[in-house]
C-alpha cells in the first residue's frame, strides 16, 4: 500500500486518472451495453414496439440489480474492513453470508417475477399494444434474474479480492456472447424478443459461471463446506454498508416508474400516442447513460487520487486533479450535446426505423430533454468528488439531487400543463437546478482548499513514560462528550507513568498513513447516515470505513510494542483478543456534562446540550457500526464509573488503585 500511497501523491496525475478511469469505464460500459445491444437488434428484428416492452421490462432488472448490488457492495466493504483489521475468519463468515443472501434474494425475485410478471409491467406502464411483447421478453428475463443477480454479486466482491481484471473480464465475455447470439436468435431462428431474451439469459449465465468458478480461486479468504455458512447478524450488517448501492438503484426505478406511467397517459392525449414516447424516451435515456457511464468512470478513477492528496494536505494536487477531470468530463458531455443536438435522427435509427410521428418525437427529446447535458460534466464529477474527500452529506445530496429532489417534481408538474411537451421540460429543468447546486458547492470548496494550512505537528499529549506497572498494560478508555474522561484518562496516564494517546494518536497516525491531522480529525469516530452513503458509484471503502481500518493497524502496533491509555476509536473492541487489556468507560449526568461543556469548551447551555446529544450519538453510532454492540452496554468494560460520584481525580485514583492491584506494583 506503501508505493501505491506515493504514486497518488507523486505520480503525473493526468497518467494517474488514466490508469484509475480506463477499467472503471470500460466496466461501467458494458454495463450500459447489455440492455442497448437488446434494443438495438429487436428494433431491426421486431420494430420499435419490441423496443417499448423492453423499456417496460427494465425496471425489473434494475430492482434486482439493486438487491445485488446492496449484497456485493457491501459484502466488498465488509471484506475489506476485516482484512484490514486482520480477521480472516470473520471476513469468511462475511463473504458466505452475502453470497447465500444473495442466493436467497435472486431466488425469491425471480419466483416472484414470474407469478406477478402481468401486475409489475402494469405499474411500470405497460399499454396493451406493448403488453404481448413485453410478457414474453419478461417470462424469458426473470428466469435469466437469479443468475445475473448473483453473478453481479460475485462480481463486486471479486473487484474487492484483488481481481479487478477478472471482474472485467466475466462481464465482458458476457457482453460479447450476448452480441453475438442477439442476431443468431432474433434473425437466423425468427424468434423475436423471446431470442433476444434468450440470447441476454445465456450471456448472463455465462458471467455467473465464470465468477463461481473465482470461488476456489480466492485470494483473500478461503472456503470448504464447514466454513460456507449463513449468518443473519452478518448478512444485516452487509445489508448495511451497501444500502447506499440499493438507494441508488431503487431511485433509478422509482424515477423509471414515474416516467413511463406519464408518458403513456400523455402520450394517449398527444398526437403521438402511448407507444412512440415510451419507446423513443427509453432509447434516449439508454444512449444518454452511455454519455454518463463515461463521466462516472472518469470521476471515479479520479476517486483514490483525490482522497489521498486531500488526506495528505497536498491541496495543489487535489484542486489539479479535479480540474482535469472536469475539463474531461466537460469535453466529453460537449461533443454529446452537439451529437444530440445536430443528428437525433440518425441516432435513433440505429435502433431501427419507425413512422415519421417516431423520428420527430426522437428529434424533439435528444434536443429538448438533453438541452443541458453539457452540465453533466460538472455535476457528476462533483458529487463523486465530494464522496473522495470524505464529505458524503454534500456528496448524497448532490447524487439525489437531480433525479429526486428536481426532476419527478418537475415531470409531473410541467405535463400537467404543458402535456407530453412539458415531460421534455423537465430534463433542461433538473439539470439547470442540479448543476447551480454543484457549482456553488464546488466553488465554495475550491475556495476552502486555498485557504487550508498545515497544523502544527507539536506533541500536545507528551506525558511522562516512567512505567511504574509490572506488566505490560493497556488501558482503553471510552466516555461521554462532558464526562470529564479524556482528563480521568491523561491523570491515570500520568500517574502510571505510561504514554497517553489521544491528540497524540492522530499525530502518529498522520505520519505514518500521510494523511494529514485535519483530514483524521474531521473524518474519525464520526459514522453519520451520510457515511452510508459514501460508495454511491463503486461499492468503495467509505473515508471512516478506510480511516477505521488504519487505527485498528496502529491501535493494535501500538498495544503490542508498550504499555498506553489509549482513548475512544473502538479501542476495547479492536484490543479484545489480547491479554491485560482494561476496559475502562466514564460517564456522567446530564447536568454536570453540561456545566463542563460551558467551563471547559466555552459553550452557552443551550449549545452545550446539542453538542453532546450530537458527539454521544456519533460516537455510539460508530461504536455500533464497527463493533455490532452498543457502545454505553456496561458488558463491554471492565470497569463503569460515574465522574460525578468521587471527581475526576479521585475517579482516576481509584482506576489506578485497581491497575497496581491487579498488577502487583
Amino acid at each position: 500500500m506503501e508505493n501505491e500511497e506515493n504514486i497518488l501523491g507523486k505520480e503525473k496525475i493526468g497518467k494517474l486518472i488514466r490508469k484509475f478511469s480506463i477499467p472503471c469505464i470500460i466496466s461501467l460500459l458494458v454495463n450500459s451495453l447489455y440492455n442497448i445491444v437488446d434494443q438495438i437488434f429487436i428494433g431491426w428484428g421486431v420494430g420499435y414496439l419490441g423496443n417499448g416492452a423492453t423499456n417496460v421490462v427494465f425496471p425489473l432488472t434494475m430492482i434486482c440489480l439493486a438487491f445485488a448490488l446492496m449484497f456485493g457492495d457491501g459484502t466488498s466493504s465488509f471484506l475489506s474492513l476485516k482484512l484490514g483489521e486482520k480477521k480472516q475468519k470473520e471476513a469468511e463468515k462475511g463473504v458466505s453470508s452475502g453470497v447465500i443472501s444473495s442466493i436467497i434474494i435472486a431466488i425469491i425475485l425471480g419466483v416472484a417475477t414470474l407469478i406477478f410478471l402481468p401486475q409489475l409491467l402494469t405499474l411500470f406502464g405497460c399499454t396493451d399494444a406493448l403488453r404481448e411483447y413485453a410478457l414474453s421478453y419478461g417470462g424469458i428475463i426473470a428466469i435469466g434474474l437469479p443468475f445475473m443477480m448473483i453473478g453481479t454479486t460475485l462480481n463486486s466482491i471479486i473487484r474487492a479480492d484483488g481481481s479487478p481484471k477478472f471482474a472485467m473480464t466475466s462481464m465482458v465475455a458476457g457482453a460479447i456472447l450476448n452480441v453475438i447470439l442477439d442476431p443468431i436468435f432474433i434473425f437466423v431462428f425468427e424468434m423475436g424478443v423471446e431470442g433476444a431474451a434468450i440470447a441476454t439469459v445465456i450471456s448472463q449465465i455465462l458471467t455467473f459461471t465464470m465468477n463461481i468458478l473465482y470461488i476456489r480461486k480466492f485470494k483473500s479468504v478461503h472456503f470448504d463446506r464447514t466454513n460456507f455458512k449463513y449468518e443473519f447478524s452478518t448478512s444485516r450488517k452487509i445489508a448495511m454498508l451497501g444500502i447506499s448501492s440499493f438507494i441508488t438503484q431503487m431511485s433509478i426505478v422509482i424515477v423509471m416508474a414515474v416516467e413511463n406511467n406519464l408518458l403513456k397517459k400523455y402520450g394517449a392525449e398527444s398526437e403521438f400516442g402511448s407507444e412512440i414516447p415510451i419507446t423513443v424516451f427509453g432509447i434516449v435515456m439508454k444512449i444518454s447513460q452511455i454519455l454518463n457511464s463515461i463521466i462516472i468512470g472518469i470521476a471515479a478513477g479520479s476517486q483514490p487520487i483525490l482522497g489521498y492528496n486531500y488526506g495528505a494536505q497536498k491541496y495543489d494536487r487535489v484542486k489539479k486533479t479535479l480540474k482535469i477531470v472536469l475539463c474531461v468530463s466537460l469535453v466529453i458531455s460537449t461533443i454529446a450535446f452537439i451529437l444530440f443536438q445536430t443528428i437525433p435522427d440518425k441516432l435513433i435509427l440505429i435502433f431501427g426505423n419507425g413512422d415519421s410521428k417516431y423520428i420527430e418525437f426522437a428529434c424533439l427529446s435528444f434536443r429538448t430533454y438533453l438541452m443541458l447535458c453539457i452540465v453533466n460534466g460538472i455535476q457528476i464529477p462533483s458529487g463523486i468528488f465530494f464522496q473522495a474527500i470524505g464529505k458524503s452529506v454534500k456528496s448524497a445530496l448532490l447524487s439525489s439531487s437531480r433525479q429526486v429532489l428536481f426532476l419527478i417534481p418537475a415531470m409531473i408538474t410541467f405535463t400537467s400543463i404543458f402535456g407530453i411537451k412539458g415531460f421534455l421540460y423537465s430534463g433542461p429543468v433538473a439539470d439547470g437546478l442540479a448543476f447551480c447546486i454543484s457549482a456553488i458547492l464546488i466553488a465554495v470548496e475550491i475556495r476552502s482548499l486555498g485557504n487550508k494550512t498545515i497544523k502544527s505537528n507539536t506533541l500536545v499529549d507528551d506525558t511522562s513514560t516512567d512505567n511504574i506497572l509490572t506488566e505490560h498494560t493497556i488501558i482503553t478508555v471510552s466516555r461521554e462528550y462532558g464526562s470529564g474522561g479524556r482528563y480521568v484518562a491523561r491523570l491515570i496516564a500520568d500517574k502510571l507513568g505510561i504514554k497517553f494517546y489521544d491528540k497524540d494518536f492522530v499525530i502518529k497516525l498522520a505520519k505514518e498513513t500521510g494523511l494529514s491531522e485535519e483530514y483524521i480529525e474531521e473524518n474519525e469516530q464520526k459514522r453519520t447516515f451520510g457515511a452510508n452513503l459514501d460508495n454511491v458509484v463503486a461499492g468503495e471503502l467509505s473515508s471512516s470505513d478506510e480511516l477505521f481500518i488504519k487505527e485498528s493497524e496502529l491501535i493494535k502496533k501500538i498495544a503490542q510494542k508498550e504499555s498506553a491509555v489509549i482513548v475512544g476509536r473502538c479501542s476495547d473492541f479492536i484490543l479484545k483478543d489480547m491479554d491485560n487489556v482494561i476496559k475502562v468507560f466514564i460517564y456522567s449526568n446530564e447536568e454536570n456534562k453540561v456545566k463542563r461543556a460551558i467551563e471547559f469548551y466555552g459553550l452557552d447551555e443551550e449549545n452545550a446540550k446539542k453538542e453532546i446529544k450530537r458527539i454521544d450519538k456519533q460516537r455510539a453510532n460508530h461504536y455500533k457500526h464497527y463493533t455490532g454492540k452498543e457502545w454505553k452496554d456496561s458488558d463491554n468494560y471492565d470497569i463503569c464509573i460515574n465522574s460525578d460520584t468521587f471527581g475526576v481525580e479521585k475517579s482516576a485514583e481509584i482506576i489506578c488503585d485497581m491497575l497496581k492491584s491487579k498488577t502487583r506494583v
